[in-house]
């Protein structure tokens, strides 16, 4: 008898374990791919059939590669050409299931170079001797699933989208089986596990109707906040690719639950995933949502900044074991998470993709998208809806027109317009823009105090604090260079000072226009990108309290590089010819040149780039290449209250669960530049446990962050 896994009193027989992941793959997988997923359930594991691993299951330590061994014996089951070109598809997913994805590479990779397919392909299958691992095939009989229907798919397509959709099946198929190992294999080590999370769709959808109904409708922007959303539900039967376009301020958040409520009772679906562009904004919303839901929905947060406290809650438990998969009926999560999910080369990231289908998905701000991964972020789309039964609702307050996008890349040209009446978008024009031209912080500083509520975003941390030391007042500070902790406790203080109507100035970084409800008598934004200075307008006179407030766009001396520069300058033109930047034209202008700007750039990133051949499809490297966020950061604990110290502490024991508690008392430093520098001057200290820590407290303001250029004032 042969073993696949063994504990102190049980045996997981191999066959028991490849018909369970067969079985659970198939399981998982969509009605095209099942025969596909089974195949490669039962050939995963088949190396395990070797003496050699029996014997490391007793504790032996010679080194032995199994996972290629399925993969080899598929390759002998192919007849012709189009079953060895399809047959790639099921080796990368076997070869790579506990490493990952590989890269196709070439057929002149030497066994033992790299972790290629082709490299894997070649190897003997252990490093002392050869492995005998036939015996399989009295157990298992491998077959190659049919591959006549999605050979027909992709036969019709042009080489780029042929590469590109035969990727995504692969890493599809590789989330079905990743995921089922998983599954079968924590089945067998802890038999009475819980994952079920439970939701009651049909109340939640009761409740928000409620809310949604609660609020008063007398006042003619409130009246032009019911229209627009009565609108929008009403247009949303039936849709595939939904477009949400509404002002800021006409109730998207609560809109859009209600719209991907009613899509999944219309159309069955089986979860809702709101993906949401940063942490700075998930919460605002996940807080929201929480707090209607608390009777009758378990929702799983899926970010840096969230930790489930476990300790004795079941509910918890099975929360946090969500997050691995997304085995759960609401998901709020970050861009960043959702798109990894669908480009990354890692089962432990990759787990969640197949139960992205059927699905109802909201992408909130989807105007954030970074335009260099604009084409693998559509396609990701593309494919979900087109072969995974999802809906799909783009939601934002200056939505791109991405028409001609999806045609090119996500092959979907039925995007329904949920708003088709914008003669109510007026109502929620409560600002006046003003361009003031080029100045500097202390003509801005000195106009603000002309009024009583004032919001001024700069584009920089550094001009941030200079801006909060030259004002006067009761004043306020807001920056990604503040930890998360202090940033709650100051905007709930900015919020109780607006509702008692105290005069008082907040200077902030971009991370306060978006997800940030406030509503200010006057906002000054530093010259940037249209949809940031939009959104900054979404903090003036939100409520339409007065008749108008001012937004005034100023420039300063500070040097804009790269993208930023980009998306200023088309602004400044438009602003310099007069425009009204808030027009739907000028929106769609402002799109339109930014991306023509950059569709080069656009264009090139796919991961056909360069490539014909199926079986040197570079999965691991595209991976790693695909930032979605550009600039890579380590997080730096500050240790300045008691329960860092404590939490500390207890790093060495608590892992992963410690440090994601820690988030909410780190600062984001740039890896290149900030980290490195400070790290070098002894500014950071090392704890040894994956955690970096700010050694010295003086270079941390609770009003203004951390500051690495601070001299602090030592006592001799």
């Amino acid at each position: 008898m042969k073993y696949a896994h063994t504990s102190d009193e049980r045996k997981q027989t191999i066959i028991e374990h490849l018909h369970g992941v067969a079985d659970i793959a198939k399981g998982y997988s969509v009605e095209l791919t099942k025969e596909y997923a089974y195949a490669i359930g039962l050939a995963h594991d088949i190396g395990k059939y070797a003496d050699v691993f029996q014997e490391r299951l007793k504790g032996s330590r010679t080194r032995y590669e199994h996972s290629v061994c399925g993969a080899i014996e598929l390759e002998k089951l192919v007849n012709n050409d189009l079953e060895k070109e399809m047959t790639y598809m099921l080796q990368y997913c076997v070869a790579g299931h506990h490493t990952g994805l590989p890269d196709g590479g070439t057929k002149s990779d030497l066994a033992d170079g790299d972790n290629t397919l082709h490299s894997k392909l070649k190897r003997r299958n252990d490093y002392t001797g050869e492995a005998d691992y036939s015996s399989y095939s009295e157990e298992i009989n491998l077959l190659l699933p049919d591959y006549s229907e999605v050979f027909n798919i992709l036969s019709h397509l042009s080489k780029t989208e042929l590469i590109e959709e035969y990727a995504f099946f692969t890493r599809y198929l590789f989330s079905c089986l990743t995921d089922a190992d998983y599954i079968d294999t924590e089945r067998f080590f802890n038999p009475n596990i819980d994952r079920e999370l439970h939701t009651d769709f049909d109340k939640a959808e009761q409740i928000i109707d409620q809310k949604i109904s609660s609020f008063k409708c007398d006042t003619p922007l409130q009246k032009a906040r019911k229209s627009l959303q009565t609108q929008a539900i009403s247009n949303s039967t039936g849709i595939l690719t939904g477009i949400l376009d509404m002002p800021t301020g006409s109730g998207k958040t609560l809109c859009s639950m209600k719209l991907a409520l009613k899509l999944l009772r219309e159309q069955k679906k089986k979860r809702i995933i709101y993906v949401i562009p940063y942490t700075s904004i998930i919460e605002q919303t996940a807080e929201i949502f929480e707090n209607l839901f608390a009777d009758c929905a378990d929702i799983v947060q899926h970010h840096s900044n969230y930790c489930y406290d476990i300790d004795g809650d079941s509910t918890s438990e099975k929360l946090k074991r969500s997050t691995e998969n997304w085995d759960a009926p609401i998901i709020i999560t970050t861009s960043v998470q959702f798109f990894q999910s669908m480009y990354h080369y890692k089962g432990s990231a990759l787990r969640k993709l197949h139960n992205i289908a059927d699905s109802v998905i909201v992408l909130d701000e989807a105007h954030m998208l970074p335009t260099e991964c604009l084409q693998p972020c559509l396609r990701a789309i593309g494919y979900i809806e087109k072969y995974l039964n999802s809906t799909v609702l783009f939601l934002s307050a200056t939505m791109p027109d991405y028409s001609e996008m999806f045609r090119r890349f996500a092959l979907v040209d039925n995007c329904t317009e949920l708003i088709r009446d914008k003669s109510d978008f007026i109502y929620f024009k409560k600002c006046r823009y003003s361009y003031i031209g080029k100045t500097d912080i202390e003509s801005i500083t000195e106009k603000s105090g002309e009024y009583n509520s004032v919001l001024i975003i700069v584009n920089g941390r550094k001009t941030a604090r200079e801006v909060y030391r030259l004002l006067t007042g009761r004043k306020y500070h807001l920056s990604t260079y503040m930890m998360p902790h202090d940033r709650s406790a100051v905007i709930e203080k900015i919020r109780s000072d607006l509702s008692r109507g105290e005069k008082i100035t907040v200077v902030s970084t971009s991370l306060v226009e978006a997800g940030v409800d406030l509503d200010f008598q006057a906002v000054f934004r530093e010259l940037a990108g249209l949809d940031s200075i939009l959104q900054s307008g979404g903090r003036c006179n939100r409520e339409g309290r007065r008749e108008y407030g001012d937004v005034f766009i100023f420039e300063t001396d500070n040097i804009l590089r790269g993208d930023m520069k980009v998306r200023a300058g088309i602004v400044k033109d438009m602003l310099e010819r007069g425009c009204d930047i808030t027009s739907e034209e000028c929106i769609k202008e402002y799109y339109k040149r930014l991306f023509d700007y950059s569709d080069e750039l656009i264009e090139r990133n796919t991961i056909a780039h360069n490539l014909d051949k199926l079986d040197s499809i570079p999965f691991r490297t595209y991976a790693e290449g695909f930032q979605f966020i550009r600039e890579e950061t380590i997080s730096v604990v500050i240790d300045n209250c008691k329960e860092t110290s404590e939490l500390l502490s207890q790093l060495e024991y608590g892992g992963k669960n410690i440090r994601r508690r820690l988030q909410k008392y780190s600062v984001s430093l740039k890896i290149k530049g900030e980290f490195d520098k400070a790290f070098s001057l002894g500014l950071i200290s090392d704890t040894g446990n994956g955690v970096f820590v700010l050694a010295d407290n003086n270079y941390y303001d609770t009003e203004i962050g951390l500051d690495l250029e601070r001299q602090p004032d030592y006592i001799f």
